[in-house]
């Protein structure tokens, strides 16, 4: 019976142990503030998924025009804050084409940003939309891009 009570206040102590939390000694407060990290340094996006759209429409100067205004759109939302990582998909069976993330607040906020992009408005790309949590840092990775790409769309 000593042994037993001897056991479970052992496997407490333990269980106790390592259920603390270690406060970082590099937080910086002001930093988390201005990216609005939670405790823990994340925080909500919007997961956005674009797949082929509707519109089949094999008119190719309408679809270029599209395209590029998905581009220049892209652009805007980065410029804008909002748009944290894009990238296109490579071929796959559920016609998947690229992904959002999005720096928005909820899916309302996100479905006016994507009313802005001509793709999406003529039905050429759909958008699946999910709530992300992620390592509020993300945007911080954007300040290198600039700096890394060699060719500019």
């Amino acid at each position: 019976m000593k042994t037993t009570v001897l056991t479970i206040i052992s496997l407490l102590i333990v269980s106790l142990a390592f259920s603390q939390t270690a406060t970082n000694q590099n937080f910086d407060s002001e930093l988390a503030k201005k990216l609005g990290a939670d405790d823990y340094g994340m925080k909500s996006y919007i997961f956005v998924i674009l797949k082929t759209g509707s519109n089949t429409t094999t008119d190719k100067k309408f679809i270029d025009s599209c395209f590029a205004g998905h581009m220049s759109n892209m652009g805007k939302m980065v410029e804008a804050g909002k748009l944290i990582v894009a990238g296109p998909i490579g071929k796959n069976e559920k016609s998947y084409r690229g992904i959002f993330i999005l720096n928005a607040k909820d899916f309302e906020e996100a479905k006016e940003l994507l009313k802005g992009d001509p793709a999406v408005k003529a039905k050429l790309l759909e958008a699946e939309l999910f709530n992300w949590y992620g390592s509020a840092a993300l945007p911080l990775y954007l300040e290198a891009v600039d700096k890394i790409q060699k060719t500019k769309r």
